[in-house]
């Protein structure tokens, strides 16, 4: 196996919350209003630290859309998914933007987020940006 070369930010960092390697800056949220089967999560426009697993579609909230996982690159942990492909035309903003998933990252005060019991989507993204 090679080295691992990690990016690190500067500013308000959302972090890996199992292993702290640097994934996105605040700045680059482009909404808070998504949601997963853990509760909320945000989709960012530029994540770093991170590989993608297979593309597929998945049928979501908002319809059909093709995406692939995306993993912490330090620790391999799921962190969320990135939008290759939004089948509606209403949907099209997501392309080529990444959702974290806010249960497993680290906010920028460093404070951790707990997934919602009460929240439970079958489907991983929300219509309002």
């Amino acid at each position: 196996m090679g080295r691992l070369f990690l990016l690190t930010l500067e500013g308000r960092i959302y972090s890996c919350k199992h292993c702290g390697t640097h994934l996105a800056l605040s700045e680059n949220i482009v909404s808070k209003s998504f949601h997963c089967r853990h509760g909320k999560a945000y989709l960012f426009s530029k994540i770093v630290n991170v590989t993608s697993g297979e593309v597929e579609n998945r049928m979501m909230m908002t319809g059909l859309h093709t995406v692939a996982d995306i993993f912490c690159v330090c620790c391999g942990s799921i962190i969320g998914w990135k939008y290759e492909t939004a089948h509606e035309k209403n949907q099209k903003y997501k392309e080529g933007k990444s959702v974290l998933e806010r249960f497993k990252i680290s906010g920028p005060d460093g404070s951790h987020y707990w997934a919602s019991h009460e929240t439970h989507v079958a489907g991983s993204d929300a219509d309002d940006v």
